[in-house]
């Protein structure tokens, strides 16, 4: 998944992805050195982090 598909799937922005993606816990994949690198995430890994999210509601 890259980074318009895991902002489009979490309702973020993209820069808000690449800004705090790695801080909140989602883990990052880079491809590439610098500012060129490609970022990625596993699918797997980005619904596992949502499901951890979800807060019970009394």
């Amino acid at each position: 998944m890259d980074v318009r598909e895991a902002a489009a799937y979490l309702d973020m922005s993209v820069q808000w992805v690449y800004r705090e993606a790695a801080g909140v816990g989602l883990g990052t994949y880079r491809f590439g050195a610098g500012r060129n690198a490609k970022i990625q995430f596993r699918v797997s890994e980005v619904h596992a982090w949502v499901r951890q999210q979800k807060v019970a509601v009394t």
